[in-house]
C-alpha cells in the first residue's frame, strides 16, 4: 500500500530515509558525517522537500519499508530499509513514482550506487549526460526514462 506522508507519519519516513541513507553512503563518507544523519535531521530535510512542493509517499507492507518523493517529473528520495532490500520494494516504489510523474520521469543517482543504477536501468532509465561532480571519484548522474 502506498500512503501519502503527512505530519503524523513523517517521522516514520525519516527513519527509513536515515537508515537507508547511512547504508548507501557508508563507504563514501566519514563516520562523523554518517552519524549526523539522524531521523530527526532527515525529518527536517523531508519537511523542506515537501515545503518545496514534493509529494512524499511511503510503501507499507506489513510495516513501512520504503519511501519515494515526486515533484513534477522528478523522482527523488527512493529509499528502502536495508533489511528489506532485494524483495521487490524498490521496483514497486519506482513503478508507482513513474505513474505519478507529470512528463518524462527523471532522477539522479550516485555513480557509486550500483544497485540503484541496475534497478533504474532494468526499468528503462538511461543517462542523459548531465552530472553533478561531488568529489574527483563521486558524482551524481541524471537518468531519464527512455520512452520507446
Amino acid at each position: 500500500m502506498f500512503k501519502l506522508v503527512t505530519r503524523s507519519d513523517l517521522m516514520q519516513a525519516a527513519v527509513i530515509h536515515a537508515e537507508s541513507w547511512k547504508a548507501s553512503h557508508r563507504d563514501l563518507c566519514s563516520a562523523e558525517f554518517i552519524a549526523i544523519h539522524t531521523p530527526e535531521r532527515q525529518r527536517g530535510y523531508l519537511e523542506s522537500e515537501i515545503a518545496k512542493g514534493a509529494q512524499l509517499y511511503m510503501l507499507i507492507d506489513t510495516k513501512p519499508v520504503g519511501i519515494v518523493s515526486i515533484q513534477g517529473n522528478l523522482i527523488a528520495n527512493l529509499y528502502v530499509l536495508p533489511g528489506e532490500q532485494n524483495k521487490g520494494y524498490g521496483t514497486r516504489l519506482l513503478s508507482f513514482a513513474v505513474q505519478q510523474c507529470k512528463g518524462t520521469p527523471r532522477l539522479w543517482v550516485l555513480s557509486t550506487n550500483t544497485g540503484a543504477r541496475r534497478l533504474y536501468g532494468r526499468h528503462g532509465f538511461e543517462a542523459t549526460g548531465s552530472i553533478v561532480q561531488h568529489t574527483h571519484a563521486v558524482y551524481e548522474l541524471e537518468l531519464r526514462l527512455h520512452l520507446a
